[in-house]
């Protein structure tokens, strides 16, 4: 097809505000799926995202439209939502010309769909406004216009007015798709340029990679040459995308497809290569997406030590599904060996884990999480800190640099005053605020991300009735007042309890970790005391008390020497068992650390 018939878009919005519905009905309306096949969310093929009502990767999707006579190539990457999450919008972004911003007329304009917006716009893709949700009850349709309006700059005609439930106004959006979105931009007779925005590993296949062509095409049987890595392979399928892969003979310039080289090793393809051909190669690489910045780390180790490996393998396919996720091998003197896994955000931590066990059958156990530190020592050298393990001693240290953010929340007017509350309790400042409509506020905060990483979205839920919606990014670091936070189990330091936590903080984060591990560490035969350190110096001490036999049952009777001479042989014994005694660790301990305040 020529290129001035293609048509590459996404769909951008903050989360709940109807992408996979509206999607649903563009693909109801190419007839691009079986009435018999359509389902709701149907993008949406992974159980997870069907339970949790969110979607976690972004899909891409082909769609055929005839309008005014001539046949349309409609190339749809529908897109997630939750700000843990966005990586794969801005994947989706670098292969599109053009992006359909959502928002909910009862809800109006929301942090991520700024920051998606600007996101779209900075890679200079054109808008087209969408306001979902007009057929519910508490929808405001002139005044959540009027926010669009002030966002874009455009005028209240221009804002295409939805419901994608019932399938009201549907039908125009795609004819201003084909009118408004300009077709890719590209020379057919150049080398083969290629950018790769995702891949899967499939088991019988290999590695299948998902592209867009900049420059040039790529046929069946091609040696072609992935730049990055400057691996050479022969191309032995390329496609469309569908809701299955449909084989093809080419994907020619401007289209999105798939390749499939016969690729097993999964760390040969890197998301945000470029491919090209071995016999006329282009002449640079096109720039790709940013790097992705993991927030938070974790550990992760298998349950069965000498499941180390069989963990190695499985972590590498799933970095081709989800490449935001990094990892690196590191060990831990409770757990063994291990992965040091860098995450988005908390909820990316908790969909991690839930993956790995459905798709892959692993269970792992996750440490605490937390983020990464700069240290600067005595010598003057500077170490990044993922682990409280890896800090050096309190003599060798200078000071210690902590990673700010600047915190974009967006809610109503009433709850002005418990968010403000919320945020300076979190160590955080107030930068501005802005009225967006009479009742809307924008809120602007810098705060430590160490503060947001547990449960800080959880609780700007609860408190704003589920109202306020938060985004941010990394600015800077600063100098903070840090110490390590040892737990120490019947003597000995769990290490991966540990925790680095601001000096203020210390004594009520101690406490409540000793309260909680008490709830949860099973009884033994010994006392076992649970204790929060600082250095040498505790600071919090729980006890999970003993299970005692009754060993005086027998006597009945008698002289009391013989029952105190049972009491203490057991004594002994207990102080004995005491000294060699180790303490299991269950992973509910691991996780309630999250759930500190519930």
């Amino acid at each position: 097809m020529e290129m001035n018939r293609i048509r590459n878009f996404c769909i951008i919005a903050h989360i709940d505000h109807g992408k996979s519905t509206l999607a649903d009905r563009l693909l109801e309306l190419t007839s691009t799926l079986a009435a018999r096949d359509m389902e709701n969310q149907v993008l949406d093929d992974m159980d997870l995202e069907r339970e949790k009502g969110i979607t976690i990767k972004s899909h891409a999707i082909q769609m055929s439209y005839n309008y005014k006579g001539e046949e349309y190539r409609l190339n749809l990457i529908d897109t997630p939502g939750h700000v843990d999450f966005s990586y794969e919008v801005s994947r989706s972004i670098a292969a599109c010309e053009g992006a359909l911003l959502v928002v909910d007329a009862s809800q109006g304009v929301q942090a991520q769909t700024i920051s998606n917006l600007y996101m779209a716009i900075d890679h200079g893709l054109e808008i087209i406004p969408v306001l979902n949700k007009i057929d519910m009850d508490s929808a405001q349709i002139e005044v959540v216009t009027d926010e669009i309006c002030d966002l874009l700059g455009c005028s209240p005609e221009d804002v295409f007015k939805v419901s994608a439930r019932t399938g009201e106004g549907v039908a125009p959006i795609l004819d201003a798709i084909v009118e408004k979105i300009p077709a890719p931009s590209g020379d057919p007779s150049e080398p083969l340029q290629a950018l790769i925005f995702d891949s899967v590993f499939n088991s019988f296949r290999g590695v299948i990679a998902y592209f867009k062509v900049a420059n040039g095409s790529v046929h069946k049987g091609d040696k072609v040459k992935f730049v990055a890595t400057g691996m050479e392979y022969e191309v032995e399928e390329v496609g469309s995308l569908k809701m299955k892969l449909i084989p093809g003979t080419e994907v020619g310039c401007g289209d999105v497809g798939y390749i499939i080289t016969g690729i097993k090793s999964a760390v040969e393809v890197k998301v945000g290569d470029t491919i090209t051909h071995v016999a006329r190669p282009c002449s640079k690489a096109i720039a790709g997406f940013e790097e992705v910045k993991p927030m938070v780390f974790a550990g992760m180790y298998p349950v069965q030590a000498d499941k180390f490996e069989e963990l190695r393998s499985v972590l590498e396919k799933f970095q081709l599904n989800d490449a935001s996720f990094v990892y690196e091998p590191e060990s831990s003197l409770a757990l063994g060996s291990g992965f040091r896994c860098g995450f988005l955000g908390l909820l990316h931590l908790e969909i991690v884990q839930e993956r790995l066990f459905r798709e892959f059958d692993m269970d792992v156990i996750t440490t605490v999480p937390n983020v990464s530190y700069k240290v600067y020592t005595m010598q003057g050298d500077v170490l990044d800190v993922h682990n409280p393990s890896g800090l050096p001693a309190p003599t060798l240290i200078d000071h210690i640099e902590e990673p700010y953010i600047r915190a974009q929340i967006i809610s109503k007017t009433e709850f002005f005053g418990p968010i403000m509350k919320l945020c300076l309790d979190r160590r955080g400042t107030l930068v501005s605020q802005h009225y967006i409509t009479a009742d809307r506020v924008e809120l602007n905060y810098d705060m430590p991300l160490s503060e947001i990483v547990f449960d800080f979205y959880d609780k700007l839920k609860t408190i704003s009735k589920g109202y306020a919606s938060f985004d941010y990014h990394i600015t800077q670091y600063r100098p903070a007042k840090l110490v390590k936070l040892d737990i120490l189990l019947n003597g000995e330091p769990a290490d991966a309890l540990s925790t680095l936590i601001h000096e203020d903080n210390a004594y009520t984060f101690g406490r409540k970790m000793c309260e909680k591990l008490k709830d949860l560490i099973p009884r033994q035969q010994f006392d076992i005391p649970i204790q929060a350190a600082i250095g040498a110096k505790i600071i919090a001490r729980e006890t999970v008390k003993q299970v005692r036999k009754d060993v005086t049952a027998k006597c009945y009777g008698g002289d009391v020497t013989r029952k105190r001479k049972l009491l203490e042989k057991q004594k002994e014994g207990k102080k004995r068992m005491r000294q060699i005694g180790t303490v299991q660790v269950p992973q509910s301990a691991f996780m309630a650390v999250l759930k500190l305040d519930s």
